[in-house]
């Protein structure tokens, strides 16, 4: 008589293969998974914390930057100055983008009469100490009055053959006060009106 086999081997083989499977699937998921993390193809994890907000920054002063650009334009202003000055055939017309009305009428006449009378002005102009001393924003042309120390002691006229000092009077001042307006036209700040004070600084 043939020995039966016994009934419960068949399970326990098929157990067997069930883990040994499973065991296979999962290490095959976790190799996965390593990969996934070592190569960078995972996302990454998304941090929940909001942004930093910008910074704010400072508001600029209408007011501030007129006066700003205004003090730009008046040393602009004597910049050319010297320029016109200094070239007999220097007929000022860059000065137009300086100056306007009075201020410039004055200074082409001036520097005219200079070089027709054969003298140039060599050295510069300083300006010091400019300061707004009235804004008036409002009203037909907005403008601005700036008070300064105008230093012309190393502003002087020669003589434009000889290149000789021209005499000038021993008490003139070198150095004072002046007003200057100076007004906000469609095209930018222009210098209108020179007063000097006849005051030393």
């Amino acid at each position: 008589m043939t020995p039966t086999q016994p009934h419960s081997s068949k399970p326990a083989v098929v157990r067997l293969r069930n883990w040994t499977a499973a065991s296979v699937a999962l290490s095959a998921v976790l190799t996965l998974s390593a990969c996934s993390d070592s190569d960078g193809s995972a996302p990454a994890e998304t941090s929940s914390a909001p942004a930093p907000a910008p910074s704010p920054t400072a508001s600029v002063d209408p007011a501030e930057a007129a006066k700003k650009e205004a003090i730009a334009t008046y040393q602009d202003y004597w910049q050319e100055m010297e320029k016109l000055y200094a070239d007999r055939h220097n007929a000022g017309a860059a000065l137009k983008k300086y100056a306007a009305s009075a201020a410039l009428e004055n200074a082409t006449a001036d520097a005219k009469r200079a070089h027709d009378d054969g003298r140039v002005y060599n050295g510069d102009v300083r300006v010091t100490d400019p300061a707004v001393t009235k804004y008036s924003p409002t009203g037909k042309i907005p403008h601005v009055i700036i008070s300064s120390c105008l230093d012309i002691s190393q502003w002087q006229p020669v003589d434009a053959d000889t290149e000789k000092p021209v005499t000038l009077p021993s008490n003139r001042l070198t150095k004072y006060l002046i007003l200057s307006t100076v007004e906000k036209w469609p095209e930018g700040w222009r210098v209108i009106r020179d007063e000097p004070q006849d005051k030393p600084c």
